[in-house]
């Protein structure tokens, strides 16, 4: 058995895209896709399946989510073993432990283009500290996410490559309930 948590993208923001959890979970759970959990409202499911190329198994979310709720919606998904390198190799350790809230990892759908990181730093200079690790950024939002000018519409325009944030306090619980469904 593999665990997953699958990151869905823009739902339950702002009153669009709305997806209870209590029928998400059971939505995975007729999927096969069990034992399922979910945390917070923003689009965290972790899971345990066997036997399923993660390329097919988000395809399969997506539109199993299309067919219930009658919208499409981005899966990202990451392994368990995923998460556990995402929160061992943070390069903010101090952020982590000082202000979590404001420390963010954007999952992304696929590698950022080449020179992401060179186009980024080209086009925003403001407070925030970017570092891209594979498929996962590390960002920091010392004043604040909403304040921030630098959006997921503006990373991902020079990334080349769409993606989903969580703060570190979620990616962390998030984590926990993947490391207890591998426990069993």
């Amino acid at each position: 058995m593999t665990t997953y948590v699958a990151l869905l993208r823009g739902i339950n923001v702002g009153g669009n895209k709305t997806i209870p959890m209590a029928r998400l979970k059971s939505l995975f759970e007729t999927l096969g896709l069990a034992p399922a959990k979910t945390h917070l409202n923003s689009g965290n499911v972790i899971f345990a399946v066997r036997g399923k190329i993660p390329a097919k198994l988000a395809r399969l979310i997506s539109e199993a989510i299309d067919r219930e709720f009658g919208f499409r919606a981005t899966v990202v998904l990451r392994s368990a073993a995923d998460r556990k390198r995402v929160v061992a190799k943070n390069p903010f350790g101090e952020m982590a432990k000082r202000d979590p809230s404001h420390l963010v990892v954007m999952a992304l759908n696929g590698k950022p283009k080449a020179g992401a990181k060179a186009a980024l730093d080209e086009a925003y200079s403001g407070p925030e500290q970017i570092a891209i690790a594979g498929e996962n950024i590390y960002i920091t939002y010392p004043n604040g996410i909403g304040r921030s000018k630098l959006t997921n519409a503006m990373l991902e325009k020079h990334l080349g490559v769409a993606g989903t944030a969580r703060n570190w306090n979620t990616v962390v619980k998030v984590l926990e309930i993947a490391e207890a469904i591998e426990r069993g």
